[in-house]
């Protein structure tokens, strides 16, 4: 499980680390920072994919992506004496990002390219990975450290204690994603499929030509699709080797009476569902967007593989009030399987997930506000945020 999530300089995300507990929310005003958060997640899970500089090129390049606010805010901006200003930068252009768990630690530090007198490149808006490590132990420190990468230089422990370098790195690749060496940089491995293994639900689509309304070729589906087309087949699959009581409970629980099936018609897997004092059951075209949208969040919160981290944006949407505290039940029972952050802004589901529910615990709340453009944690000061150290340039 991650303990510690820490970003640095990305979008408003000036210097951030948060606490994390298996169940996380993160809410606050539309402009706060919710959605930068949940897309350093996905930075985060491209590295291990060789993906992270590629993402950020997309995004409009490290300059787009970047803390726009001067290196330092000082006292006389927040107290509101002086406006804020533009200051000579004194520290190298970095953007941040990491996480530490129970067994190992990740941070990837990011930076701009060299600039070499009569050299063109049409790449330019790709940034550099200058930096890398993993470390075990919840704080990046030096004993604690089992591979670095340093501009291409990469080296690990080895059974020792001391160190062996390994072939150079390209400045766009990834340690997560060259190194496969199983026994010389086991670590490397373990974080690797730690990090593919996250699941991230956003795009999930309702409207008449969604993939969900339309009949699929059924298999085995442990994991639901990022947009759902094989919703059936993944209901189906928990209906056979997953938690199926639960499943039924959940969605009787949000649609009282109701119930579903899935029938194969030629090998294609079509939904049904049956509602209390109807003739016939509604297929998947003929479902409300809510319904649709629910019944896609049943299948991915009971996986029968849930992954190390599950994160959920704006999971209420298309959602009647009413579904809410069925979804957070569906949530909770989620987290007790596998990791989850939640980005919302429904205060009803906020609030249900808040409380102490049969002593499951209540979920971790952070509310994320905004200060001269910079996120930060509401009610919270300075200190109270995690131990966390950058590795070093």
């Amino acid at each position: 499980m991650l303990q510690t999530l820490a970003v640095e300089n990305y979008r408003s995300l000036r210097d951030l680390v948060l606490p994390l507990s298996s169940l996380n929310v993160v809410t606050g005003a539309n402009g706060s920072g919710k959605s930068s958060l949940y897309r350093a997640l996905r930075l985060l899970a491209d590295a291990s994919r060789n993906g992270a500089v590629a993402a950020l090129a997309r995004e409009g390049g490290l300059p787009s992506t970047l803390w726009a606010g001067p290196e330092t805010v000082g006292r006389a901006v927040l107290s509101g004496r002086t406006p804020v200003q533009g200051t000579v930068r004194s520290r190298p252009v970095a953007l941040r990002l990491g996480f530490a768990g129970d067994d190992f630690g990740y941070a990837m530090d990011l930076g701009l390219p060299p600039v070499w007198p009569g050299s063109s490149t049409m790449f330019s808006l790709d940034p550099e990975i200058k930096v890398e490590a993993i470390w075990t132990g919840p704080v990046c420190r030096a004993s604690a450290v089992l591979c670095e990468r340093h501009g291409g230089a990469v080296r690990v422990r080895d059974t020792d204690g001391g160190w062996v370098d390994l072939p150079r790195l390209s400045a766009y690749d990834s340690v997560l994603g060259q190194l496969a060496d199983p026994e010389r940089a086991p670590e490397v491995l373990v974080v690797r499929e730690q990090l593919r293994s996250w699941r991230f639900y956003d795009q999930f689509r309702t409207d008449p030509g969604a993939p969900a309304r339309l009949a699929q070729v059924g298999t085995r589906t442990p994991v639901l699709s990022h947009d759902g087309a094989d919703l059936a087949a993944a209901l189906q699959t928990i209906r056979e080797i997953g938690d199926a009581a639960e499943m039924d409970a959940v969605i009787d629980r949000a649609l009282p009476g109701s119930r579903v099936d899935v029938f194969d018609s030629g090998g294609r897997f079509e939904l049904a569902l049956h509602q209390q004092g109807m003739l016939r059951p509604l297929g998947s075209a003929e479902l409300s967007d809510g319904t649709l949208r629910f019944l896609l969040l049943v299948a991915a919160l009971l996986s029968p593989r849930p992954p190390a981290l599950l994160v959920l944006n704006e999971p209420e949407t298309s959602l009647h009030p009413d579904l809410l505290p069925a979804l957070g039940e569906l949530i909770r029972v989620a987290s007790t399987r596998t990791q989850v952050i939640a980005v919302s802004h429904a205060q009803t589901l906020v609030s249900a997930l808040a409380r102490d529910q049969g002593g499951a615990g209540p979920a971790s709340v952070v509310g994320l506000t905004k200060e001269y453009g910079q996120t930060t944690v509401a009610c919270r000061e300075r200190f109270d945020a995690p131990l966390w150290h950058w590795p070093k340039r």
